[in-house]
């Protein structure tokens, strides 16, 4: 099920410069979220396992059964959206797990993809958007008033936003020394642009749901690029510095001017 990846000379000197002690392994299938039988299989090539679990409060009344098997005391690693390749600190040492899909990705995004995990791990930041948020989750749910699948992608998006905040800067630093890998982030940029700038609009008109649209915005965010309102309040360093609490203040501020 899993087996380590060999890594190319550039990952392999990103990793050690990284985060060399993280194992980057192959998985042999597709996965949103692996199930427990399945996650513990990697107690056999790792050190150890130490499986996560969150409150039950912070989950909402209308929250998706994915993300409540994500929270309970089960080992699972992932979530939907994750992409096609995913890490974890549930393990030690902390594991980047590389889906079976990535066959199918080109090379350099999909070194890019890898490069972006090392980045990650290296900056500490939570597994995923429901630590980010913790006992604030509810009240991001309250200020959306969204369906529960709708407040999923929206917080998935803002953490990925404020995330992007922070790995940026390093991915703009491999310019000269991760040629690469940096020509690879530019690339993804460049296919965002000209998507976001009308983005309000269609919101407004009712051609892009409010989560999409989020979505889509925030995933400019990691790239740089300018970004219309509102969503231009999330590529600041307030965000950047007060997290959670202020992404729950952008949502309230945003439902209230997209409801007038």
């Amino acid at each position: 099920m899993f087996t380590e990846r060999p890594l190319t000379p550039t990952l392999e000197r990103l990793h050690s410069e990284s985060a060399p002690d993280v194992l980057v392994l192959d998985v042999e299938q597709d996965f949103e979220t692996l199930p427990p039988a399945v996650a513990e299989e990697l107690g056999l090539v790792v050190d150890s396992l130490d499986p996560a679990a969150y409150p039950t409060d912070w989950l909402p009344a209308n929250t998706p059964s994915q993300l409540q098997a994500y929270a309970g005391p089960e080992f699972t690693i992932g979530l939907p959206g994750d992409g096609t390749v995913v890490w974890t600190r549930q393990t030690a040492p902390p594991t980047v797990l590389v889906k079976a899909r990535a066959s199918g990705t080109p090379e350099a995004f999909r070194e890019f993809l890898i490069a972006e995990a090392f980045v990650e791990l290296d900056l500490d930041v939570p597994e995923s958007f429901l630590p980010f948020f913790g006992e604030q989750y509810p009240e991001l749910d309250a200020a959306l008033g969204l369906d529960g699948a709708s407040v999923y992608q929206v917080a998935f998006a803002l953490y990925d936003a404020w995330v992007g905040l922070q790995s940026r800067e390093r991915f703009q630093d491999w310019e000269g020394e991760y040629d690469a890998l940096y020509d690879a982030w530019v690339d993804a940029g460049e296919r965002l642009t000209g998507r976001v700038e009308g983005v309000p609009g269609e919101v407004a008109r009712g051609e892009t749901e409010f989560p999409a649209a989020t979505e889509l915005a925030c995933s400019a965010v990691k790239h740089g690029l300018d970004l219309p309102a509102p969503f231009a309040a999330l590529d600041t360093l307030a965000y950047r510095e007060h997290g959670a609490e202020y992404a729950v203040q952008w949502a309230e501020k945003t439902v209230d001017a997209l409801t007038e």
